[in-house]
């Protein structure tokens, strides 16, 4: 029997017998005990509101009718909403709607005509003769909006709320996902989620993304027609499958970066080359089952239209090297790092090819193949090389360095990394065999550099150099200094960094010989460089110069002073780790020709609160203020600056 029942709120228990003087029907009485009888008149069933019923001897939570509904029901209810912000709205309900709507393909979205049907109020959105549905799609193919996910916030669900948050904002252009969420990472779900609601997808970046396998990319692949970007990286569940996919779905793809990807092999790539004709730029590092059948692929298929080439850490021969320099007649920036299997013969063929005609910067790196032979032939095949890089190249001589930079007429740019059998000779005499167009140099951690114990004989300038960067090469000293201030009157831009063995009696000389007036001086390591150069320094070039660093030198506050009364144009100033004072600060706040807009004092330990006053006066210009270890600084004054300089970064 039901234990649903109704009382009226006057019925009274009497026991002993009927309490009515006209004896209903017995059929009417609701009996409750032996003694216990309560009429029960017939009458219409009450609607129940309460939110739990009574099912048998368990009590069970009301659904509401809207959650009874099936799935299926419930996407073709969402499907048919007017617009995207309506879908976006619905999605906030529950994870179950979110995950509904985000699984709507942008073709499954019911036209205007079925949604007149339904609604005739939305009669008025057709007016211009288009329906809600084709305006949507037109924001959806925009793809303006750019996202990104990292760590913790990389879910299934945030990439299925992306996709219809964005659907009715412009539409989804960039997606970049960085890391995943240990216990609920992304997976195929959320990239599903996209390749159904952002159809205008053009660039996807993944990264460090162990869940995310082929099924994710495939999906991407069926819906993303557009796709143009794509770097994977540190993806190792991803395979050829994926590319293979991508070939097919994604033919206007014109950038590929994979990296880490230790199942992508020639098969991939391969599809790649031969679906994608509008292929521009690759880079592929650290995928150990790629060889030469990838890159010849990629070469042949795309000889008209990939322009820029990166690879590193890969297990090509001699042959890739010989295919990209017949076949790399669009190449203009190539890049080659940590090919242990590339020998001489591949770069010395590779410059003979005579394809890489239109190659404008190239790069080499931690490749022991480059020699003195293999150099000149570069040269040789690249006559419009303008910027040129070599790092670790262990073989590399003096002799193939001029043979170089002889054959190399267009060359602007020269960076040398960790060679470390170039010398001075080698280093001078690119100088003077460079071309007319040669702008800049650079060495870094070369360690045959030695200063010069004989003097040069005399050389014609080399009017064309405005940049000069020597960095951590412990044999560089006064004497080469003294030189390359004769030979170079025209530089602009000076970095020697970590140069011990320069002093005043050096650099005074090439100072004097700098007749285009130096704009951008970096000096940050030099310990044995004192006032005597900043003095100089400011007297000759302060109506040009705009940066300066004395990081770590013996600068006092007569640099300062003369910088203060010289320097027009300077906006950066580094004197962090020197031994000036508060009246050095006061020097640079007192003057009315020197707009800072960056000051860094760093580990002054002689600057203390009294600078304060003058740095609130400097703080009108300056938008960074760097007072990291300045000890006799109290943090109470770092809060009045703070409140005072609200314009400016301070660091502290």
């Amino acid at each position: 029997m039901s234990k649903l029942f109704s009382f009226s709120g006057t019925d009274d228990f009497c026991p002993g017998g009927s309490i009515y003087t006209n004896p209903k029907e017995s059929s009417l009485f609701l009996s409750l005990g032996r003694h216990v009888d309560v009429y029960f008149p017939s009458r219409k069933r009450s609607r129940i509101s309460a939110p739990f019923v009574f099912s048998g001897e368990r009590f069970e939570k009301k659904k509401s009718s809207i959650e009874v509904l099936p799935d299926e029901c419930l996407f073709e209810i969402l499907r048919r909403l007017p617009g995207g912000q309506e879908r976006s709205s619905c999605a906030c309900v529950s994870r179950r709607w979110l995950t509904i709507v985000s699984n709507i393909r942008s073709n499954e979205i019911s036209d205007n005509k079925t949604t007149q049907a339904l609604d005739l109020n939305y009669e008025s959105t057709d007016k211009k003769g288009g329906d809600v549905s084709e305006v949507e799609d037109e924001d959806v193919a925009g793809g303006y909006l750019s996202r990104s996910l990292e760590g913790k916030k990389a879910t299934d669900v945030r990439l299925a709320a992306i996709a219809v948050g964005t659907a009715g904002r412009g539409g989804l252009g960039k997606l970049f996902i960085r890391g995943s969420n240990s216990s609920r990472g992304v997976t195929a779900v959320g990239l599903r989620a996209i390749s159904r609601g952002c159809p205008s997808l053009r660039v996807l970046s993944l990264w460090n993304l162990a869940t995310v396998g082929d099924g994710g990319l495939c999906e991407i692949a069926e819906g993303c027609h557009q796709l143009q970007k794509l770097d994977l990286c540190h993806c190792p569940a991803i395979t050829n499958e994926s590319l293979l996919s991508l070939a097919k779905g994604c033919p206007d793809l014109t950038d590929l970066t994979i990296e880490g990807c230790a199942n992508i092999g020639n098969e991939g790539i391969q599809a790649i080359a031969r679906c994608c004709p509008n292929l521009k730029s690759v880079s592929i590092k650290d995928c150990p089952l790629l060889g030469d059948q990838g890159i010849a692929s990629l070469l042949t298929s795309a000889s008209y239209s990939l322009s820029k080439l990166k690879l590193q850490a890969l297990n090509i021969t001699d042959v890739s090297l010989a295919v990209i320099g017949h076949y790399g007649k669009a190449v203009t920036d190539l890049s080659l790092a940590s090919l242990p299997n590339v020998t001489e013969k591949g770069f010395w063929v590779m410059g003979n090819g005579h394809g890489l005609q239109k190659l404008k910067s190239f790069t080499v790196k931690a490749c022991r193949g480059v020699t003195d032979l293999g150099l000149e032939a570069i040269g040789k095949g690249c006559p419009n090389l303008k910027q040129f890089c070599l790092g670790k190249c262990a073989f590399l001589s003096d002799n193939g360095l001029v043979s170089f930079a002889k054959a190399a007429g267009s060359l602007e740019s020269l960076e040398l990394e960790e060679c470390h059998r170039v010398t001075q000779f080698g280093f001078f005499g690119s100088l003077i065999n460079c071309g007319a167009k040669f702008k800049a140099i650079s060495l870094m951690n070369c360690l045959g550099i030695k200063d010069l114990n004989v003097g040069l004989p005399p050389l014609p300038p080399c009017e064309s150099l405005r940049s000069l960067s020597i960095r951590n090469c412990p044999g560089f000293g006064d004497a080469s200094l003294a030189a390359l201030g004769k030979l170079c009157p025209q530089l602009q831009n000076v970095e020697l960094s970590g140069l011990h063995g320069i002093t005043d009696v050096g650099f005074l000389p090439l100072l004097e010989s700098c007749e285009a007036g130096l704009v951008k001086v970096n000096l940050s390591g030099c310990p044995n460089l004192g006032d005597k150069v900043v003095c100089k320094m400011a007297d000759l070039h302060g109506r040009t110069l705009e940066m300066l660093n004395l990081d770590g030198c013996k600068i006092s506050d007569a640099g300062l002073v003369a910088i203060a009364e010289n320097c027009r144009l300077l906006s950066d100033l580094d004197v962090s780790k020197c031994t000036i004072t508060d009246s050095g600060i006061a020097a640079l706040a007192c003057s009315n020709l020197i707009d800072l807009q960056i000051l860094s004092v760093s580990g002054c330990n002689l600057v203390s609160d009294k600078s304060l006053p003058s740095l609130g006066k400097l703080g009108q210009t300056l938008l960074g203020l760097n007072l990291q270890q300045c000890k006799a600084i109290s943090s109470g004054a770092v809060d009045l600056l703070v409140e005072q300089l609200w314009r400016c970064d301070i660091l502290f």
